[in-house]
């Protein structure tokens, strides 16, 4: 799969660590990092999208191509969507959303959420996710689960431990039952450009308020999600000092 796009929206405002793609991993900033995965994906295009000069002047150095966004977006995905726009890309182009905090993601996932969009005609979105083997992970409202129908279509995203099997849950937790697995969504998608500026253009949703899962606006309005299954969940963004530490020892760099 090549020639789709990818897209890394990257904010210099952080709650826990500002600055965020620019702090230090190995002798470079996070999001050249970042970029090196998507160019490992072999991305027929990778272009940042920030609403700060200091990263902008980082990632031209770099030579990658970045994008100046509105500050006033909400989401990642409204900041990508003016990129498809300013950079006049076509409705049924396939960009891939890789945070600008994802450091370790395999570039294989890149690969593979493109091109299981491209390869269906019902969707225009399409995200990742993996079997649940530990069974605290399923009644962690932290990790996401999300149920399929037998196409491999999201019917629901949740914090709660869903499917529950009430023949076995609480007392007794079934991990592995291939009748009803588990699985454990990830937080990276694949979009054509006509579903970006669909998406844009809804009002945010009941279930998405209450779960705290922006995902949920898409089958709220009625659109279906593939969800295409990885053999495992990556390892965790950087959100704090010592996930820092811990990527940087994961890069073999410490």
């Amino acid at each position: 799969m090549s020639g789709f796009k990818v897209v890394i929206p990257a904010r210099y405002a952080s709650t826990r660590l500002p600055g965020k793609p620019l702090l230090e991993i190995a002798g470079k900033p996070m999001i050249a990092h970042v970029c090196q995965r998507a160019l490992e994906a072999n991305a027929g295009q990778v272009v940042v999208a920030t609403d700060d000069q200091r990263i902008f002047d980082t990632v031209s150095a770099l030579g990658i191509q970045v994008v100046i966004t509105d500050p006033n977006h909400q989401s990642g995905t409204e900041r990508i969507a003016e990129v498809a726009v300013k950079l006049g890309w076509q409705t049924d182009d396939i960009v891939v959303n890789l945070q600008g905090d994802e450091p370790l993601i395999p570039p294989a996932y890149v690969r593979d959420v493109a091109a299981a969009l491209a390869g269906q005609q019902q969707a225009g979105i399409a995200t990742l996710a993996a079997k649940i083997l530990d069974a605290e992970e399923i009644f962690n409202p932290n990790a996401v689960k999300v149920v399929l129908d037998k196409n491999g279509y999201a019917l629901y995203f949740s914090r709660a431990p869903i499917p529950w099997n009430r023949a076995s849950f609480p007392e007794h937790h079934v991990i592995g039952d291939e009748t009803h697995p588990h699985y454990r969504h990830i937080g990276m998608y694949a979009y054509t450009v006509g579903f970006l500026q669909r998406y844009c253009s809804w009002p945010a949703s009941p279930l998405e308020s209450v779960e705290s899962l922006e995902q949920l606006r898409i089958l709220w309005h009625g659109e279906k999600v593939l969800v295409n299954i990885v053999e495992q969940t990556p390892e965790a963004g950087v959100d704090t000092e010592e996930d820092l530490w811990r990527v940087a020892l994961s890069l073999g760099q410490v």
